[in-house]
């Protein structure tokens, strides 16, 4: 490849100003995906709680998949930005063309799973016939035509991991918009489409994501002049290419599967006593996503910069990086977290919620946005860890948090016989977390930017 490239602006521009121009659209873009998500739980909200909850049941699954995509992203992503701070362009150019051969590969897992999983992963939550027969519609829907999500994330961190975060928003907005719309006209039947319920919500995301990632495919295409796709490249994988991608990817894979894990199991802890109860779970799930998405926005804006400055060994812009990265996190979360203390009962009241959803969901949302202020520190040092390659500092944190500290905490609360004391685990989790986090991220930084320094 030719060494004529210009300069990237992860190695020249301001930090601070660098740190909004790479992650402002991202963040923008994340809040719309938190706004089609709450809209997408608000209009299956109105046809039942049962349907709320069946959506709530299948979004393990669905974050799974998620998690596989989002997780060889940041393979994807690390590998890419390293190599063009490193200008090695053939290498950023084989990493992009890996990716999407990997990401093909990974939609055929899901075509499997949502031809013969889907039912027998619904049913091992609730015997409720209702439930079953909704959970199970939606997310076979949602896993044999998954092949647009996979695309989607693929083309959006190419975007992302050389600086063009801009076009990555238009991608994303598009397809979260596409899905707000369609939602309630294929929901309910609006004009020239049929009534489809809870498949409606289903295909209405399923446009979307095909809709975003044919956008992205061609902006990459026309737009992205810092890699070039080619079909020899993705047919012809290297192998120390694909170790590369999944020695970052496999344990960013493995740390967001755990929150699907950790769902399956706290719905399972919830159910025991309500599906009102495991209702309001999935309804807090889908309003802390308009808290932590902007700010995993942040995050995946902060990724690149870091491990563009690490392969050209500047240790003050990514200290200045994280400093403000920080900064800008707490603020977020804080908010968020007043938001939830104040308005609980409104925020509650946009799933149709009836007076017992109310009365379960009042301090359930207010005892676990206490956790969001310490939770904000730790996805920013987290950033860190993706970014130089240390995927598997996230996973340690990922693992003590959800399944060492959560699920052990919530279920011995749980046997109290008292649902309340079961929210409780989520704070004692992040606390957790933070220390973890802490001790990792210390002996991280005294490792790889001290130096730099």
């Amino acid at each position: 490849m030719s060494t004529e490239r210009t300069e990237n602006k992860m190695g020249v521009m301001p930090v601070k100003r660098l740190i909004i121009s790479m992650s402002l659209p991202m963040m923008l873009s994340m809040l719309v995906q938190a706004l089609y998500n709450i809209v997408d739980s608000i209009f299956v909200a109105q046809i039942s709680e049962n349907a709320l909850t069946a959506v709530t049941l299948a979004f393990p699954m669905q974050n799974l998949m998620i998690a596989l995509a989002g997780g060889t992203g940041v393979g994807i992503n690390a590998l890419l930005s390293r190599s063009l701070g490193e200008k090695n362009f053939a290498a950023a150019d084989q990493a992009a063309c890996t990716g999407i051969l990997l990401n093909i590969l990974h939609y055929l897992i899901f075509l499997f799973i949502g031809l013969t999983i889907a039912g027998p992963f619904i049913r091992s939550q609730t015997d409720d016939p209702e439930i079953i027969a909704y959970g199970t519609t939606y997310l076979s829907i949602i896993c044999v035509l998954s092949i647009g999500v996979f695309f989607q994330i693929t083309m959006e961190r190419l975007l992302q991991s050389t600086g063009r975060t801009l076009y990555s928003m238009i991608s994303q907005m598009t397809g979260a918009l596409i899905n707000i719309v369609l939602d309630p006209m294929l929901i309910f039947g609006v004009g020239p489409f049929p009534k489809l319920g809870v498949a409606g919500a289903a295909y209405a995301t399923i446009f979307g994501q095909v809709i975003a990632s044919a956008l992205c495919v061609w902006l990459n295409l026309k737009k992205n002049s810092d890699i070039t796709l080619s079909w020899k490249r993705i047919l012809h994988p290297e192998k120390d290419t694909v170790q590369q991608i999944y020695a970052v990817g496999i344990p960013s894979v493995l740390m967001m599967s755990i929150g699907s894990v950790m769902t399956y199991l706290i719905n399972r802890i919830l159910i025991v006593f309500s599906s009102t109860a495991t209702a309001v779970f999935g309804a807090y799930f889908k309003l802390q996503s308009f808290v932590f998405m902007p700010v995993f926005g942040l995050n995946n804006g902060l990724i690149p910069v870091l491990a563009y400055n690490y392969g050209a060994g500047d240790g003050k812009r990514i200290r200045e990086a994280l400093r403000f990265s920080l900064i800008l996190a707490l603020s977020i979360m804080t908010a968020g977290a007043l938001v939830f203390e104040l308005f609980p009962d409104q925020l509650l009241t946009l799933f149709s919620a009836s007076d017992e959803m109310k009365e379960i969901g009042r301090p359930s949302l207010r005892i676990i946005a206490l956790s969001f202020p310490v939770a904000a520190i730790c996805i920013a040092l987290g950033s860190i860890f993706q970014a130089f390659a240390k995927s598997v500092n996230s996973l340690i944190v990922s693992i003590g948090r959800q399944l060492v500290v959560l699920i052990p905490v919530a279920w011995l609360l749980a046997q109290t016989g008292v649902l309340t004391y079961v929210w409780w685990a989520f704070p004692a989790a992040e606390i957790a977390s933070f220390s973890l986090s802490f001790v990792l991220y210390r002996r991280l930084y005294r490792e790889k930017v001290q130096p730099l320094l």
